[in-house]
This record gives structure tokens, C-alpha cells and sequence, in this order.
């Protein structure tokens, strides 16, 4: 059987991993075995974070309403009740944008659902 020296295909192969490594401190970018390392953790920190992501920002939100309901004296749970019952149908994360932004117009959707 003939030899094969895969030469071409080992190059793409590290060449691929290093380039997604650049930006990696000292060795971690050039040197291929802790390279390809980096790289592995990187990839799974990054498709766990993907998923974090939406639960960072869903907290955000929730705190930002319930900051701002307690200013309107309320708190969140009963503003979301409140908004349930009266079918005022908006999301977390407009009612933060709006508590944060346009606390008037929060002030009157709180006293609307609470109505």
C-alpha cells in the first residue's frame, strides 16, 4: 500500500484551528496544541453563553421593572399579575425599556393595570 504524508490536509487542519485562535494570549495563538485547546473551550463557553445570554438579560429586565414598580408602589409580581388580569399584553423587555426610558408612560400603564 502506498504511503500517504497527508500534508496538505494536516496543514488545513491547523491552519483552521490557529486562525480561529487569533486574538488568544501568548502561546495560546500560535502554538497548536494549547491552540486547539483554547479553541475547544472557547467554542463550548461560547455555546453555553449563547444560552446565558437570555437569562442575563431576562433578569435584567425583571429587576428594572421591579425597581420601578416599587417607585409606582407596587412590586413585580403583582404589576404582572395586574397586567395579566387586565389584558394589557407587553413583555419584560419593553416594560424595562420604558421604565427605564419613558418613566411616565410606565407610571401609567402601572396605574392602568391597576385599575
Amino acid at each position: 500500500m502506498a504511503r500517504v504524508k497527508r500534508g496538505n490536509v494536516a496543514r488545513k487542519r491547523r491552519n483552521k484551528i490557529l486562525s480561529l485562535a487569533k486574538g488568544f494570549r501568548g502561546g495560546n495563538k500560535n502554538l497548536f496544541r494549547t491552540a486547539n485547546q483554547r479553541v475547544m473551550k472557547a467554542l463550548c463557553n461560547a455555546y453555553r453563553d449563547r444560552r446565558r445570554r437570555k437569562r442575563d438579560f431576562r433578569r435584567l429586565w425583571i429587576a428594572r421593572i421591579n425597581a420601578s414598580a416599587r417607585m409606582n408602589g407596587t412590586n413585580y409580581s403583582k404589576l404582572l399579575n395586574n397586567l395579566k388580569t387586565s389584558n394589557i399584553l407587553i413583555n419584560r423587555k419593553m416594560l424595562a425599556q420604558l421604565a427605564l426610558n419613558e418613566p411616565e408612560c410606565f407610571e401609567k400603564i402601572v396605574s392602568s393595570a391597576t385599575k
